[in-house]
């Protein structure tokens, strides 16, 4: 039972005890630093109930505790505040129950409660994965750990774009310009490869538009005219109908691009239950929406084009399906959302990981599928982010400009490389070791700075600021774990017994505080979908632990109840950080 769920239960029956009138809520804050106290409740929502001085009720409920309740040792009323001192018993009563608990925190799925499908990545087949990418996998898998952290089954998915205009591009290029090269005859990453492809599309459209436009035509015209651009309408049209060699060639580049995606996400350490493809998922909807027709949901006009009218939502009316019967993305992602169902039916709601572009389209989506009567449509999410600029700017792909993510895992491995050895943190490690030690660094750098950050707001990320080895950065964090794993190698003795009847210092008592903080951390995360409240309680976590450690002796102790408890009390912050970073995606190593 937590403190909070004690302390409101003593006081609501101090309150009918005292007052002879019932309460349902007790409002607590942190208690503020020049107070005495570890939790304060606020007496002033109380006071139009009671019809007495805010004072005089917290001096009564006060005095009630200390005489009733164990935990509480002693108090003091400012204002309107009742500012509580929990006995150092119940501190060290608590840490008893947990110190040897290493998934404290965690919460097991219930049996029979519906799972949570979160998709993420989702890119393109015609180019490598970028910068955005990175945000978009890193806040997707981290979110779908927190969610199963807090006691939902979950799986992980994508939607992999596998078709269109954009696949024809690089395809036709691939034809024109590529002499038949190979991943392995050029010993380039497959979807690198197609995404050079795609570049050199865009160097010949461009050039072709400038000699139609120089011959007299327009540019709104020379765009429609080049014969590169048709040239790659045809193809689409010549997939579209399942030409066999357009279809071969289609599925050969896709597989390079298969291929180097996952190495990039083996890299970046996320991975994924199922996949789903749009070549497979672009007709799905369409017999929805004679459903929805025949329901009165759908209306269709006189070219025979189909709409949803969505005014009265405060929305728009939006088409589902064009007058020549093909579909649009809307379409799409109503039929893929419903197929997810029938292949997972225990999935009953579904988190999607995408850029906060697509936000009103995301409103629609799930109004639609509210409207089309699924039970699960009312817990759908968007998790909608902010794009990631660096110093230099924004990225175009077309031109090749973007920040490749395999590139900036690399050069994050090369700057925690630079940094390491400048502070002289390596001495008696191999060649392998330090290897392994700079990508966990540099990887971790990247993860932590790129998920401290509320996921809704726009972010530049600037590389050497995140691989510091002081401040909110990964590395510092990192560090104060290889830190604690250092303590607990040099404690020769028996850490195993439950030590009692200590007398807390300060620092023991604010720490044991805010370890007792990680189960609601993480149900409050998976709430609100958001990694950085994980990210920023593990950093107050360390700035805490840093404090102990500069202020009490842990294994120059000479009481030996109060060496153990220390080292034991180190362990268990290790264990937490360990446990938060992991729900991050982020490795933490035993030396630095």
């Amino acid at each position: 039972m937590t403190l909070h769920h004690t302390l409101t239960t003593h006081i609501q029956k101090a309150v009918l005890e005292l007052f002879n009138i019932s309460i349902e809520k007790v409002e607590f804050q942190a208690t503020r630093k020049e107070f005495e106290g570890d939790i304060t409740m606020v007496v002033f929502p109380l006071v139009k109930a009671l019809k007495g001085n805010p004072v005089e009720i917290g001096n009564q409920i006060g005095n009630y505790l200390v005489a009733n309740v164990n935990e509480v040792a002693k108090f003091n009323v400012v204002g309107g505040f009742l500012n509580i001192v929990i006995s150092d018993a119940f501190y060290v009563e608590f840490f008893n129950t947990i110190k040897n608990n290493e998934t404290f925190g965690f919460v097991a799925p219930k049996e029979g409660e519906k799972a949570v499908m979160v998709e993420y990545s989702s890119p393109n087949t015609n180019k490598p994965l970028h910068l955005g990418h990175i945000r978009n996998n890193l806040l997707g898998y981290s979110v779908a750990e927190i969610i199963k952290a807090s006691g939902k089954k979950v799986y992980k998915t994508q939607i992999i774009n596998d078709r269109g205009i954009h696949i024809c591009k690089s395809m036709l290029a691939w034809q024109k310009f590529g002499n038949g090269q190979t991943p392995e005859s050029t010993g380039l990453k497959g979807d690198k490869l197609v995404g050079n492809f795609y570049v050199e599309f865009d160097k010949q459209y461009k050039k072709e538009i400038s000699e139609l436009i120089a011959q007299g035509k327009t540019e709104d015209e020379a765009k429609k005219l080049a014969p590169s651009i048709l040239e790659a309408q045809q193809m689409l049209l010549d997939w579209e109908n399942g030409k066999p060699e357009v279809i071969e060639l289609w599925k050969t580049m896709n597989q390079w691009v298969y291929d180097g995606f996952e190495q990039t996400y083996k890299n970046l350490g996320v991975n994924f239950d199922s996949y789903y493809y749009e070549s497979n998922t672009y007709l799905l909807g369409k017999e929805v929406v004679q459903f929805g027709l025949e329901k009165g949901i759908f209306e269709k006009d006189p070219d025979g084009s189909v709409w949803i009218d969505l005014t009265a939502d405060g929305l728009d009316r939006k088409i589902v399906l064009r007058s020549d019967g093909t579909a649009v993305y809307m379409t799409q992602d109503i039929g893929t959302a419903i197929q997810r169902v029938k292949d997972f039916p225990d999935v009953g709601g579904m988190v999607y990981t995408v850029g906060n572009e697509q936000d009103y389209h995301f409103k629609v989506l799930f109004l639609i599928l509210k409207k089309l009567g699924f039970d699960w449509a009312d817990s759908l999410y968007h998790l909608s982010y902010g794009m990631v600029e660096l110093p230099s700017g924004k990225m175009k792909s077309r031109e090749g400009t973007v920040v490749d993510a395999d590139d900036l895992m690399a050069e994050m491995t090369t700057t925690a490389q630079t940094i390491s050895e400048e502070l002289g943190k390596l001495d008696g490690y191999s060649e392998e070791e330090k290897a392994v030690l700079f990508k966990t660094i540099g990887l971790g750098a990247l993860k932590y700075y790129m998920l401290k950050v509320d996921p809704k707001k726009q972010m530049m990320f600037n590389p050497e600021e995140s691989v510091d080895f002081a401040g909110n950065t990964g590395p510092f964090i990192q560090y104060t774990y290889a830190r604690i794993q250092s303590i607990l190698r040099k404690a020769d003795f028996d850490t195993s017994i439950s030590i009692s009847g200590l007398e807390l210092h300060e620092k023991e008592k604010e720490l044991i505080k805010q370890v007792q903080l990680f189960p609601e951390v993480i149900q409050n995360a998976a709430e609100n979908h958001s990694p950085a409240l994980i990210a920023n309680y593990t950093y107050d976590l360390v700035k805490e632990f840093n404090s102990f450690y500069q202020q009490v002796s842990i294994l120059g102790e000479e009481n030996h109840d109060k060496k153990v408890f220390r080292v034991q009390l180190s362990k268990s912050v290790g264990n937490t950080i360990k446990n938060a970073f992991q729900l991050l995606g982020i490795e933490v190593p035993e030396r630095m």
